[in-house]
């Protein structure tokens, strides 16, 4: 995803003499361009997963330091270089713990590297990598949109992934990216990366389909869990103006299934996104998941809502609950005594309800067909 930190030391950090003091979390965090900021104005040119460069020239006090690092912090910087030896000496303990309470990576290089020449080197690795991710990102929609030509793309992604491995896709949606403008969908997602600390170079990010995509491959379940756990609550305290949600598909083996990864993954941010969950895993939607796949988006509503429509219309006009009261009662095997203990509501009244819908019906729901029939129609109705 980017030309990252852990590139620029791991391929500049000898020439010129990186040394990295604090954020070590933001290792993975990848740089956008590389700006010169010797005060506070030239901020405003920031977009997001800039690298910042000072000499200190206009921070020379601790204060106006910790201030630059903060404000980098909320305009979602990728890390700030500090070119030491004449304005900043020594770094102050408070901008080193700042920088590793936000994951800011902070790093100095010493006053006798000449920036001009490190910065242009940089620039040039930001740029390629910015060209090279560019190809893989059209080579993972083709696998998605064309399964058919999959060879193609195992051909233009095996430099880079382990094309015979596991795949999983992680879509990411706050409802509103399609009708948002380009400037502000470009800052979520600077953002949004920027949160998914430790996966790098074993992934791929995109915005399609109104979506904004991660594609993982060959990394360890329990790390991709812990990841987004992190995601989540990172998202959830500094994108305040709205809520983002993740669905998760199941892993699938071999670049050639990763069109089935999507859908999967489709599905799954759907339900995260009807249910107000911030994050659904696909394999864990039990029953709903045979029937979110569904292509048919007509079948699903003659074999859902079409089948409940007196239920709904009925609910709709009287302020009952009488579809919810269906798929407990299905989900309960007929149990009027368990749809009573788990709605805290008395026997007779349940019996009351179940007889109601049934008229509405014109079912006894005694046929075992007739329940299988109703309860996948209440789930279609739920999830459609």
């Amino acid at each position: 995803m980017g030309f990252t930190i852990e590139d620029m030391v791991t391929e500049t950090g000898s020439k010129y003499q990186m040394r990295m003091l604090a954020g070590a979390n933001g290792w993975s965090n990848s740089i956008s361009w590389i700006l010169m900021v010797e005060d506070m104005t030239i901020l405003q040119n920031f977009k997001g997963k800039d690298l910042a460069v000072t000499t200190g020239l206009g921070f020379p006090e601790p204060e106006k330091l910790l201030m630059l690092v903060k404000r980098l912090t909320r305009l979602g910087a990728s890390g700030l270089i500090i070119n030491t030896g004449k304005y900043i000496h020594d770094i102050p303990q408070q901008v080193i713990d700042c920088c590793n309470e936000n994951d800011l990576p902070l790093l100095t290089v010493p006053w006798d590297v000449l920036l001009f020449d490190m910065i242009k080197d940089l620039s040039i690795r930001v740029l390629l990598q910015g060209m090279t991710d560019e190809q893989i990102t059209q080579a993972m929609i083709r696998a998605i949109e064309h399964p058919e030509s999959a060879q193609e793309s195992r051909q233009e992604l095996l430099p880079y992934f382990d094309v015979d491995g596991i795949f999983q896709i992680f879509l990411m949606d706050t409802g509103d990216l399609d009708v948002m403008d380009t400037v502000e969908r470009r800052r979520i997602s600077f953002q949004l990366q920027i949160w998914l600390e430790s996966i790098s170079h074993n992934a791929c990010f995109f915005y399609y389909d109104s979506c904004f995509v991660l594609v993982a491959n060959a990394i360890p379940q329990a790390h991709l869990e812990n990841v987004l756990g992190h995601f989540i609550r990172r998202s959830e305290l500094r994108l305040q103006d709205r809520k983002v949600y993740v669905g998760v598909s199941s892993p699938m083996k071999d670049l050639e299934n990763l069109h089935l990864a999507y859908r999967r993954a489709k599905a799954a941010v759907s339900a995260a996104m009807r249910s107000g969950t911030a994050i659904v895993w696909f394999d864990r939607m039990g029953n709903d998941r045979l029937l979110s796949l569904i292509p048919d988006p007509l079948l699903q509503q003659e074999l859902g809502s079409g089948l409940l429509a007196p239920l709904i219309e009925h609910d709709r006009g009287h302020g009952t609950d009488y579809v919810k009261t269906l798929e407990l009662y299905l989900a309960c095997g007929g149990s009027i005594k368990e749809v009573s203990e788990k709605t805290f509501t008395h026997r007779n009244t349940v019996i009351y309800r179940i007889g109601c819908i049934k008229k509405l019906l014109d079912c006894s729901l005694e046929d075992p067909e007739d329940r299988l029939k109703y309860r996948l129609a209440c789930i279609l109705n739920r999830i459609s």
